[in-house]
């Protein structure tokens, strides 16, 4: 099993986009019992691999309830560096 940083980012590889809830929902059979695998850490994963490059914001909306929600996504090119670090 990876460490949770490294599925959130792996995830990426394969989608087009995403958002925390997203991410929650892809890992949740792996890794729901982590202490770090909460909305708000997740979302803290997702903030610091974008501003290390390896994701970038697609768009935002509301969710349900009229809470912001962040979409992110990889391009080809952050594609590829997240799959040279993490095979």
């Amino acid at each position: 099993m990876r460490p949770l940083n490294y599925a959130i980012l792996k995830y990426f590889t394969e989608v087009e986009e995403a958002s925390a809830d997203d991410v929650i929902m892809a890992l949740k059979s792996e890794y729901s019992g982590f202490s770090a695998f909460t909305h708000d850490k997740v979302q803290e994963a997702l903030m610091t691999a974008e501003k290390n490059g390896l994701v970038g914001e697609s768009r935002v909306d509301l969710d349900d309830k009229g809470d912001l929600r962040v979409f992110y996504a990889a391009d080809s090119e952050q594609r590829d560096t997240i799959n040279s670090y993490i095979k």
